[in-house]
């Protein structure tokens, strides 16, 4: 790949593929508040946003059309355009020698492309081939807190209910919640919705992609078949509920873990106050606990509400929150990229 090529001292060439979304957005400011080593930088997106600009470091990046846009001077292609734009264009990356991230579904199931998630399994990265998946967000978070616990006692099963922010649906989903929000405030009609399938203002919807024979949602099951794979346990018994929530910015979890064996919340505790990734803010009491508001704009995985079950003291209890624009999408990708060049340190 170029990327191998490159001189360090010089910095690497990056293509943020979909610039103009809520996650491309993102991933600007974390390559700027991460100082990653960027040479050059190219911003692309559909014909709709081309010759737009967006802000890098101070500049106005001029945003290319990715349909006429090559590749050969770009060592990593961070892709978050759309898994159809992903599956159209993510090959032309890598022909053209680049390293591709993309943080779309087009990948990440297939066999011969990692998926990973650094603070877990950077060590699936050894074998990628120029195609790296970032998982999906609300998988991202549980897996970071999950893989402390994995390596301490064992994991035998997982139950997970979500609340998703509108941001996981992008921009629209955003605009979405705060037209909604003003109507019903101000007492007028709501406008009717697009991006969810029903209006989600002052609302909770148990509905995040559609459904299928299962009863279960397309993004429970992603967290399902993600997770078995980024945590190399193919039979891991997890099931989860997904449910969107008037909430800007920021994915909280619900998970109920049943451990190989009896593990007291302070012995949790302990491990995740030193784990990587994670930010234990656990004090109740105090009405100390993670919130979207506070994990907002921040890069960890908050952990708190950390209990053990009333009977069964192999169970856990805890809840979760993060910035799924950050860690569940552009810092991670951002991350992976961060982890190779290391290597080549």
């Amino acid at each position: 790949m170029n990327y191998r090529n490159r001189n360090t001292m010089g910095g690497y060439r990056v293509a943020v593929v979909g610039a103009t979304g809520a996650v491309g957005r993102e991933m600007l400011k974390t390559l700027e508040a991460r100082n990653f080593p960027v040479a050059s930088l190219r911003a692309m997106a559909s014909a709709r946003s081309a010759g737009q600009s967006v802000d890098y470091a101070g500049q106005q990046i001029v945003i290319e059309d990715l349909n006429h846009a090559g590749f050969a001077d770009v060592d990593f292609a961070l892709f978050s355009a759309g898994g159809s734009v992903s599956l159209a264009h993510a090959s032309r990356a890598v022909e053209a020698g680049a390293v591709v991230i993309d943080n779309t579904s087009a990948f990440r199931m297939y066999p011969d492309v990692p998926l990973v998630v650094p603070e877990v399994n950077a060590h699936a990265l050894d074998d990628h081939r120029g195609l790296i998946a970032n998982p999906n967000c609300s998988t991202i978070q549980m897996v970071v807190a999950l893989k402390p616990l994995e390596q301490a006692v064992g994991i035998e099963r997982v139950i997970v209910s979500t609340y998703q922010s509108a941001s996981g649906a992008g921009q629209q989903g955003v605009d979405e919640l705060m037209a909604g929000t003003r109507a019903y405030i101000n007492g007028e009609q709501e406008p009717a919705a697009k991006k969810f399938a029903h209006a989600l203002a002052f609302d909770v919807l148990p509905h995040i992609d559609v459904f299928e024979d299962s009863g279960f949602t397309r993004e429970e099951l992603k967290m399902v078949n993600e997770t078995r794979k980024i945590m190399d346990r193919p039979g891991l018994e997890l099931a989860a509920t997904c449910a969107r929530v008037p909430v800007v910015r920021g994915h909280s979890e619900s998970i109920t873990v049943d451990l190989a064996a009896p593990f007291s919340a302070e012995q949790a505790r302990a491990l995740w106050a030193d784990a990587p990734g994670v930010q234990l803010f656990d004090a109740p009491a105090q009405n100390h606990y993670p919130r979207a508001r506070l994990a907002a704009d921040t890069d960890a995985t908050w952990i708190g509400r950390v209990r053990n079950d009333l009977h069964r003291p192999q169970t856990l209890h805890f809840w979760i929150v993060s910035d799924n624009l950050r860690k569940g999408a552009a810092l991670n990708a951002v991350q992976i990229a961060e982890v190779l060049i290391g290597r080549l340190q």
